[in-house]
């Protein structure tokens, strides 16, 4: 009849529902295995390297000759002299090799993972690291956090721990940078 209401239909949920979306992606979060990540790792550190090297060698050439330079002026006075091999001149080489290092390293490392949750080495090995909670790039904060934790202890030469401790961590094989930003390295 005229003026008469149209029949009601049921509600169909949305064909993609975003709370099941995420919450099928935390499921699928599973933490990587060591070899994957092992090879990830050593792809990262010989292109950081090629990179950090690229900068060193041009400073360490400048360096170098500053230092023979000091040595040739004391063999010159024809007395026992005191060289030092870190003065000014070096240890501004030194201090520019340390800031291409931090440049080089959040640039590499920090924004792709805050970013995408990857660096090349964990694209290639199909990789990314998430947040504990999200399951999601974790952001740049954690992602600097994260790699300079991993950076210091690597210098302090306790990263050695540092990396094995994934080893014994349950469930997420957490290592010491991972724990420090929350994050974790899934499949």
């Amino acid at each position: 009849p005229a003026g008469a209401e149209p029949p009601v239909v049921p509600w169909k949920p949305p064909a993609a529902d975003p709370f099941l979306q995420m919450a099928q992606a935390q499921a699928a979060s599973r933490p990587a295995g060591l070899g994957k990540r092992f090879l990830a790792r050593l792809i990262d550190t010989v292109v950081l390297g090629a990179i950090v090297g690229a900068v060193a060698v041009p400073l360490a050439a400048k360096a170098k000759t500053h230092v023979d330079e000091k040595i040739d002026a004391a063999r010159q006075t024809g007395r026992t002299v005191t060289v030092w091999l870190l003065d000014g001149t070096t240890g501004g080489y030194l201090g520019a090799l340390v800031g291409a290092l931090l440049v080089v390293g959040i640039l590499y490392e920090a924004l792709p993972t805050g970013k995408w949750g990857r660096t090349l080495g964990k694209k290639l090995c199909g990789l990314r690291v998430c947040g504990i909670e999200s399951h999601e790039a974790p952001g740049f904060g954690a992602a600097l956090r994260r790699w300079l934790v991993y950076s210091v202890l690597g210098v302090l030469v306790v990263g050695v721990f540092n990396v094995l401790w994934c080893l014994f961590d349950r469930p997420w094989r957490q290592c010491w940078h991972d724990k420090a930003a929350r994050t974790f390295v899934a499949r």
